[in-house]
Parts: C-alpha cells; sequence; structure tokens
C-alpha cells in the first residue's frame, strides 16, 4: 500500500491531499476568509453555567460565546462524592473502582512559579491558596463516578481549548482538559497520567518509552506518547518534550498579566500541522509545488525525523500538481451532490440542519435479478458512501437509503461491510445495522466543518434556500485555468468576463490585488470586464489573438 501526500499551495489557500495507491484518501483544506481556531488556547470567563444541558458558556474574546459541556471539564475542577448504596435505584453497592477523590490533584502553591501572582492566571492554572474559592454551582451524574460537584461559577476565568469549530448558528466547542501536540508527545498540564498509544504494540518498546518518560519527563505534567516516537532515540523525544513545554511557559507568561479573555496559543498553521500528525513511515513521500513549503517542512524535519526529510520532493512540473497526480476528478466529486458508481448507479447526499440524508439508487444496468442487483449496488455504494463521508467531513447524524433488500443474509452483509470501511476513519463513529426499510444510520464524530460549510457561500439572491460555490474557489478555477492556458499558448493578452460580486474579489487588495498577482506570476496581461449574465461561480476567457471565446479548450 502506497501512500502520499500531496500540498498544493495556491495565491489564497493551501489544500492537502492523501493518496492510497494513487486515489484520494483524504484531503485537508481551509477556508482563506476564516482563521481556523481548531487546536487553539483560550484565556476564557464563565460567563453562564446552564445545569439543565449540563454546560456553561465562555466567553473567550470572540464574537460568540464557546460552548463548554461539562464532560469536557478536566478533574481538577471536579469533585466526586460517594454514591449512597441506599439512594441506588438497583440497590447495588458502590463499585470497588469507583473513583472517590480526583485522581490527579495539582501541585500548591510552594510548587508555582514565583511570577505567577495574578488573580486571574491563578484561576485560569489552578493554583490553590491565592486564587478565590469558588463555590461550587454545577454538578451532573455519571455510571463510573457518580455525582461530581464542578468547582465552576459564573466571572471565573479557566484555560480553554477548542475541539470542534463552529458550524451553522452553533459556536466553538472547547474543553478544559487542555492538550499539547508535539511530533512525538501531547502534554497535558493539568493531568499526571502518562501514556503511549495503542497502536505501538512491541513490548519491549512500550518498556523502553515509559523508562523515558519517568526518567526525562517532568512530575508535574501528563503526558501521551505519540505513535511516531515508536523507535525515536532518547533525545529525539527528550527534545520534543523541552520544546512543549517551553511552549506551556510561554502561555503561563501570556497570561500572567492578562485581565481580560484573550488567545494565548495559537495551533500551527495546516500545512505543518498535518506533516507533525500524519507524516510518517507509512507515507513514502511528501510533494508539494510550493518551494517557501518544501524549505520550512525540510528544515521541520531535519531537527525530528532526517530520514522523512529526505522524502520531500518539490514538484516544479506545468500541470497544477492534483491535475498531474490524477486527483482533481475525485476533488471536484466532494462539492457535487450526485456521486456516480461504476456499475451504473449513483448516490445523492443531501444535507439538512439536523442530519445529512444519503440515498442509494440503481440506474441502468443489465442486471435481470433484482435482489442481486440491489446487493451488488448497496455493496459498492457502501464503498463509495464510507470514502465520501471522511473527505467531505461529514458530522452529526447521518441517514442512508439503500435499496431494498429481502434478504436478511445480504443485509447484514451491508452493514458489516460499512463498519469495515468506517473503521478507516479517524473520527469516533457509530454504525447501526439496517432497518426493514434498509435504512442505516450513523453517528460521526463532527470536529470541523463539513467541505460544503467551508467551501459553499450562502447566496444572497436565495437568502439560504440554495448554495452557490464560493469565491476562493472559483478563483482558484481560474488559476487553473490560466495555468494550462500557458503550457499550451504563448499569447499573453486575454479578456476576462466575470460576474460583479466576483470582479469585487478578484480586484481585492490594498497594495497589490488578486488580479495583479496572477497576471505577475503568469505573465499575462488580463482585461477584467464585468458582466450580470454570468453568476458569481462562473467566468469566460476571450483571446484577442484569435478573436473568440476559449474558455472551454482549458477547462
Amino acid at each position: 500500500m502506497n501512500k502520499e501526500i500531496i500540498i498544493y499551495h495556491r495565491l489564497n489557500d493551501i489544500q492537502i491531499a492523501v493518496t492510497t495507491d494513487g486515489s484520494l484518501s483524504e484531503i485537508y483544506f481551509e477556508n482563506p476568509e476564516k482563521e481556523k481556531s481548531l487546536g487553539n488556547i483560550y484565556l476564557g470567563k464563565v460567563t453562564k453555567i446552564l445545569p439543565g444541558i449540563n454546560a456553561a458558556f465562555v466567553d473567550i474574546g470572540t464574537e460568540q460565546d464557546a460552548f463548554l459541556h461539562f464532560s469536557d471539564i478536566d478533574e481538577t475542577l471536579e469533585t466526586k462524592h460517594q454514591q449512597n448504596p441506599k439512594n441506588d435505584p438497583k440497590g447495588k453497592k458502590q463499585s470497588k473502582n469507583q473513583k472517590i477523590e480526583p485522581e490527579e490533584t495539582i501541585s500548591d502553591e510552594s510548587d508555582t512559579d514565583d511570577d505567577v501572582e495574578n488573580e486571574i492566571s491563578n484561576e485560569a492554572l489552578r493554583i490553590q491558596g491565592k486564587a478565590t474559592i469558588i463555590k461550587s454551582e454545577a454538578s451532573f451524574h455519571t455510571k463510573s463516578s457518580g455525582e461530581i460537584s464542578l468547582n465552576l461559577s459564573e466571572g471565573q476565568f479557566i484555560l480553554v481549548q477548542i475541539i470542534r469549530e463552529a458550524y451553522s448558528n452553533k459556536g466553538v466547542r472547547v474543553t478544559t482538559k487542555i492538550g499539547i501536540p508535539g511530533r512525538y508527545i501531547v502534554l497535558f498540564p493539568f493531568s499526571k497520567n502518562i501514556g503511549i498509544s495503542k497502536k505501538i504494540i512491541n513490548s519491549k518498546e512500550r518498556v523502553r518509552l515509559k523508562k523515558i518518560a519517568r526518567s526525562h519527563f517532568p512530575k508535574d505534567f501528563g503526558f501521551i506518547i505519540r505513535t511516531e516516537s515508536e523507535n525515536k532515540s532518547d533525545e529525539d523525544i527528550t527534545n520534543d518534550c523541552n520544546e512543549i513545554i517551553s511552549i506551556w511557559n510561554e502561555i503561563k507568561q501570556k497570561i500572567s498579566n492578562a485581565t481580560s479573555p484573550k488567545l494565548v496559543y495559537q495551533d500551527m498553521e495546516l500545512a505543518k500541522s498535518v506533516v507533525r500528525d500524519h507524516f510518517n513511515s507509512s507515507i513514502s513521500r511528501l510533494v508539494t509545488n510550493s518551494n517557501k513549503l518544501y524549505k520550512e517542512i525540510t528544515h521541520y524535519l531535519s531537527k525530528n525525523s532526517k530520514k522523512l526529510a529526505e522524502q520531500v520532493e518539490l514538484y516544479q512540473g506545468n500541470l497544477p500538481i492534483f491535475e498531474f497526480f490524477g486527483i482533481q476528478k475525485e476533488i471536484d466529486r466532494i462539492y457535487q451532490s450526485r456521486v456516480s458508481l461504476k456499475n451504473g448507479g449513483y448516490i445523492i447526499f443531501d444535507r439538512t440542519e439536523a442530519m445529512t440524508v444519503v440515498d442509494v439508487n440503481s440506474g441502468r444496468t443489465k442486471e435481470k435479478e433484482q435482489e442481486n442487483l440491489s446487493f451488488m449496488t448497496n455493496s459498492e455504494a457502501a464503498r463509495e458512501i464510507a470514502k465520501q463521508i471522511r473527505l467531505r467531513d461529514i458530522g452529526g447524524i447521518i441517514l442512508i437509503d439503500f435499496i431494498d433488500m429481502q434478504n436478511d443474509a445480504h443485509r447484514r452483509r451491508i452493514y458489516y461491510e460499512m463498519k469495515r470501511e468506517m473503521a478507516l476513519d479517524k473520527a469516533k463513529v457509530v454504525v447501526f445495522p439496517l432497518t426493514q426499510l434498509c435504512l442505516m444510520q450513523i453517528t460521526r464524530q463532527r470536529v470541523n466543518q463539513n467541505a460544503e460549510e467551508k467551501t459553499m457561500d450562502l447566496c444572497p439572491v436565495c437568502e439560504g434556500t440554495g448554495k452557490i460555490q464560493s469565491k476562493f474557489i472559483t478563483f482558484n478555477t481560474i488559476e487553473n485555468w490560466i495555468k494550462k492556458f500557458k503550457i499550451s499558448n504563448q499569447e499573453n493578452r486575454l479578456v476576462l468576463f466575470v460576474n460583479p460580486s466576483l470582479a469585487e474579489y478578484i480586484t481585492y487588495g490594498d497594495d497589490i490585488t488578486n488580479l495583479n498577482k496572477l497576471m505577475i506570476k503568469y505573465g499575462v496581461k488580463i482585461n477584467l470586464r464585468i458582466t450580470t449574465k454570468l453568476t458569481s461561480n462562473k467566468f469566460k476567457f476571450y483571446s484577442i489573438r484569435q478573436q473568440k471565446d476559449i474558455t472551454s479548450d482549458y477547462l
């Protein structure tokens, strides 16, 4: 199995594709009009506590308050009480494994840095003694630990980390279980537990890594040793630990004099975070078309993984890099509601406020037996749906309407096939068996906005009842068009017709506009013409030399 990472750097954005045997298996991209916030750490202030929904809202200095569920609160803010067996409706005795007191405790005032004296930072860093004693205002119940009271009150300052991006009309979701990732380890400043990745199965290697942690890691923190640390030297792992601790010290310094909510740590930009989290020995090579990114990535890897640095390549071909690797058409399918299957069937994706609905259809086929036709189409659809769910990053409730099958064995096979395919997903997924109506329910962890939310704007004409392609995607298409045009054509003067709203985006820029960037990069003079006959996701190129429309020649 050959896996590759391909990074396409364009004027306005970066897209990263992971391929398996030449086929697209994962894709990462961001809307350049919206800053990435996943993984960022904020000094927040509790604004509301709502015990009815087991949650609180936290002001993190953004327009919308963050959502903090009680289950996302770490143990330093918990007080657990022993359950009374008499009050247990089932009359069961308390479990021997039930925790009465917090498993981890934070060191007292004497163990903290002398320069951290601000009461706000004391609260945020869980420093006992100096900070105001918080009266518990919230509690919730768990089966394993019983009733848990939270040391949380309105007006309290706490450190939180974003674990889910905002989507629809919902704000970001945060946790107080702070985790700062490095290449080999993850630091948890409010824990003292040490864990090792389950993917490291060699017992001798696990023992070695535990010894490194006990010998070189600070005792006041918790750590998870990542899969990439396997067979790495003591020095490499220890250096990574020291780098993360220095980041934590910078965070403490930023909040030492804070008086209001603010951003205190920003995670790596997309390209570097993908390299940190995904580029390992299972990847045969990483290719990018950006000379700047090539230098930054090789420099980063040379400090940690010199062998991996040798597997980074700079693409200098004429075609857009995704087209050269033959994955552009697969990427284009992500934005389509209809996806065709090889056997003649097709699937339709439709998103509502509450869920995503997928419809499987047989289409035209030569198969005469209805049951066999339904099973074969459903089988192919299950594999494609699982892939599209990953690529589109669809979260929440997913309802799939498979073609009706009467055979119970066929329904079970489709269920197990979907479970096997969804097991490849890195997000948490639960797959339920098919009903008698051949409906399948899936729940998938939501972390980011899905592909549609990232790349589609609400239409100003239909007021949200339909969607149009985002302007930066259309601009990227224009850039691809020009790149292919210049490969086989020496002409350097063109006329570009676009919608007024797209023209505004293309001519945006204080010192240099996006249009000027295009002309400078590709050495072509573009005369921009505005027309209302085109929608905002369409454009036309007219050749001055040939005196004709040449748009379709290079799409």
